[in-house]
């Protein structure tokens, strides 16, 4: 059943290129440009600062997790409950609020069949709206997690897992995966390493939960703390940033970009964490690939010492099996062949990302690498069988990449 998810909402396009891997802070990896100001307008991004609270004070925003194409991610405090969360501030137009309510039916149905949390999914904790100058946003907290799979991929150098780690992993995405599909009938139509998270962070050192850093207070105003947007610098009468207020931002994005924001929360640290979101949420990230994660030998023993529980996030493009939104569907490393082709599909589709999460977490590669456009030579397509259409692009065993 087609719907409103035509509109500019496919799953983000992962290049995975050298420069994306270099370009990351402790615990985050992804690239390193921000959301830019553009959409700090009217129907656009809620302009976001260190220290603001949500829901009359119930929420305090500590620092920035990420970005995507329709909304922010912050850490904060639940002053209620006395525990870090994720604060996902959506975009204010009315299909991203569509986008939004349908994203929450999704998750509450999600949680109200799990209420003892062994279903390896994550959990919607609140939800609420937010009044601000570019309109109504529909805020989303979720629990706070760890480091993505893509990030303990990175930390292996691309070598891959030890099968018996694979297992433990494929073991709890499963769980989360026939829950979803046989208890709810949902698919989760994104299925990537990005979009499931440990529990914990790889490096304890970089957990909010236990780096015992002080928290910041409401209303905070340290000038050294990255954020987004600032009210302090006014706004046009539509709601727009200022140009002086565009200008500051980038100063404060290039900041943090050099790891030099953000020092009171150990910004950067939990920038990983859930940083996956609806719309291929991109975290926050500066500084270099082995100073931030450490030695090869300081990696291998977080790696042999981490916590292998998992769970599935990022259900802004979830559907149900009897009703779905749009055809277009999966990151394309990940895509399925029914999807490909144009055919219906169902569950079988997230089985066939899950089928190339299981090879990348052994191997370190990803199964099929797709080229963007035609750019690929005869030979290629010749060894692919010759037929036009997507496959021809994509070549069993992707080339290592180089670190």
């Amino acid at each position: 059943m087609e719907g409103r998810r035509s509109v500019a909402e496919q799953p983000e396009e992962r290049e995975r290129a050298e420069d994306e891997v270099v370009s990351e802070s402790s615990g985050s990896d992804y690239t390193s440009e921000d959301e830019g100001t553009e959409d700090y307008r009217r129907g656009g991004y809620h302009a976001v600062r260190i220290g603001d609270t949500f829901k009359h004070g119930t929420y305090v925003v500590q620092s920035k997790l990420g970005w995507g194409h329709f909304s922010t991610v912050w850490l904060a405090w639940d002053t209620k409950h006395s525990r870090y969360v994720a604060l996902k501030v959506q975009k204010s137009a009315q299909h991203y609020t569509e986008a939004a309510m349908d994203e929450i039916t999704i998750l509450k149905q999600i949680a109200e069949g799990d209420p003892d949390d062994k279903k390896c999914v994550v959990k919607l904790l609140d939800h609420f709206k937010h009044s601000g100058p570019n309109g109504q946003h529909v805020c989303m907290v979720f629990e706070y997690l760890g480091d993505n799979l893509l990030t303990l991929i990175k930390y292996t150098d691309y070598r891959g897992m030890p099968i018996a780690k694979v297992k433990e992993l494929c073991y709890h995405i499963l769980v989360g995966l026939d829950y979803l599909h046989k208890q709810l009938s949902i698919i989760h139509t994104d299925l990537k390493p990005e979009n499931i998270l440990l529990l914990s962070m790889i490096d304890p050192s970089k957990d909010p939960r236990k780096s015992g850093a002080p928290l910041i207070p409401p209303g905070s105003k340290d000038k050294n703390i990255y954020d987004s947007g600032t009210a302090k610098d006014g706004k046009a009468s539509n709601g727009d940033l200022t140009k002086n207020q565009k200008k500051k931002i980038r100063r404060k994005a290039k900041l943090a970009a050099q790891g030099c924001a953000g020092k009171e929360v150990s910004v950067g640290s939990e920038q990983d964490a859930q940083a996956s979101d609806a719309d291929g949420l991109k975290g926050t990230s500066g500084g270099s690939t082995n100073h931030k994660r450490g030695s090869r030998s300081t990696r291998t023993k977080l790696l042999e010492s981490v916590d292998l529980k998992c769970k599935l996030v990022d259900f802004g493009n979830a559907c149900w099996t009897y009703k779905q939104f749009t055809n277009d569907i999966q990151t394309r490393q990940y895509r399925c062949p029914e999807v490909i082709l144009g055919s219906k599909y169902s569950t079988s589709a997230d089985m066939w990302s899950f089928a190339c999460i299981c090879f990348e977490l052994a191997t370190g590669d990803v199964l099929f690498d797709p080229h963007s456009g035609d750019n690929y030579d005869r030979d290629e397509e010749d060894k692919n069988g010759g037929n036009k259409g997507e496959y021809n692009k994509m070549s069993m065993g992707s080339k290592k990449k180089e670190t």
